[in-house]
């Protein structure tokens, strides 16, 4: 999979043009010679053979060769809302998350939160999606939603009658004891390092969210994104 590149513009025709991170990438990083293969992907879905063109100083030109649908998605829309973590830890949540199949992850502004979700933050996460789905080979990008307040998000995600809706949370529902089996829309909430507070958890039990208990231990947000999302996916 180390030779896969996306692309942010569709592939509609026979030439494609890549630019910015992925032109050097190819050009500089993998020294890219004219007539050599590689696979494309533009998040439609597809999957792009394709043969280098041209080399420029920055941007790649290519020739598609040929398509193909590829679906490494999971059978059902799974969207995550999570109080990210600082630093690094929220690079390495959004990389496992994707890796996961995670369709959408909304960055959620919590009582406690401890590291705001900025516009270059977001910027920066989804630089990570991209690397994320070329090594993994997921052809959909995970979408990063716009941060959300969490009393707004949790009754919107309740309109979705259809869905799960997980909360984790210590005193819920042993995760063992949860059934998971049948494929199901679902969204997963995971607060911030101190927790939701009573009122966070009030709302959104009265809002038909399930509160999931992982255990004696207490987690890392990350951690405990994986743990839930694994479950629920996996």
């Amino acid at each position: 999979m180390s030779d896969r590149f996306y692309t942010s513009t569709s592939i509609t025709t026979d030439r494609a043009t890549l630019e910015g991170p992925e032109a050097h990438h190819l050009s500089h990083v993998m020294r890219a010679a004219v007539g050599q293969r590689v696979t494309l992907f533009d998040g439609g879905g597809a999957e792009f053979d394709a043969v280098v063109e041209k080399v420029g100083r920055s941007t790649v030109e290519l020739q598609i060769v040929a398509r193909r649908e590829v679906d490494r998605e999971l059978p059902f829309p799974l969207t995550v809302g999570v109080a990210l973590p600082k630093g690094d830890r929220q690079k390495w949540l959004v990389e496992k998350l994707t890796e996961l199949g995670v369709s959408e992850l909304v960055p959620l502004i919590t009582e406690r939160g401890v590291a705001q979700p900025t516009a270059a933050a977001i910027e920066r996460l989804q630089r990570t999606v991209v690397e994320a789905c070329k090594q993994c080979g997921r052809n959909r990008l995970t979408q990063i939603a716009k941060p959300q307040a969490w009393v707004a998000w949790v009754a919107a995600a309740a309109k979705d009658k259809d869905a799960r809706r997980l909360i984790a949370h210590p005193g819920g529902t042993s995760l063992s004891r949860i059934d998971l089996e049948a494929p199901q829309p679902t969204h997963i909430a995971i607060g911030p390092e101190g927790g939701f507070t009573e009122a966070e958890i009030t709302a959104a039990r009265a809002a038909g969210w399930e509160l999931i208990d992982l255990g004696p231990r207490t987690l890392r947000v990350e951690t405990a994104a994986i743990v839930l999302v694994g479950a629920t996916a996996l």
